[in-house]
């Protein structure tokens, strides 16, 4: 593999944990989104997750010869809610109370969870960054060996 190629590769890994940040944001700021129990015209936020993909199997499928390594790195393939049920709360003077029982429905988002999965999402982009500076040094020390 070309050593220009890791630069593509990192990329691929950067847009995919800066989404990955994104996502874990939203839930987050969605964390107190209130909605009515067993409604769908009013549902409760449901948490979202990253489903990531390798492009590995892509480039090694290609046509003999060189793979095309520029296919590798990951990606995300959906975002996906979460299907856990709400979490229930007991709040009869509520808006979106339901009527019979006073509950009202609340994201399934554990505020602990998503911390961890920032932190998470953090590291690999601070994993991507050093990768990419590497390959950059990597570069730069070709380049002077070639002026020499």
């Amino acid at each position: 593999m070309p050593l220009l190629d890791v630069f593509g590769i990192s990329a691929s890994g950067l847009t995919a944990s800066r989404l990955w940040l994104d996502i874990t944001a939203n839930n987050i700021a969605n964390l107190q989104t209130a909605g009515r129990p067993n409604d769908p015209l009013n549902p409760a936020y449901r948490r979202k997750v990253p489903v990531f993909a390798e492009k590995l199997r892509q480039a090694l499928d290609s046509p003999p010869g060189r793979p095309s390594f520029n296919a590798a790195g990951v990606s995300v393939a959906a975002v996906v809610e979460d299907p856990s049920p709400p979490r229930l709360v007991y709040e009869p003077s509520h808006p979106l109370a339901d009527p019979n029982t006073g509950y009202v429905a609340y994201p399934n988002i554990n505020i602990a969870n998503e911390m961890v999965s920032m932190i998470a999402a953090t590291r690999a982009y601070e994993a991507n960054v050093t990768v990419l500076n590497a390959a950059k040094d990597m570069a730069l020390r070709a380049l002077e060996i070639g002026r020499g």
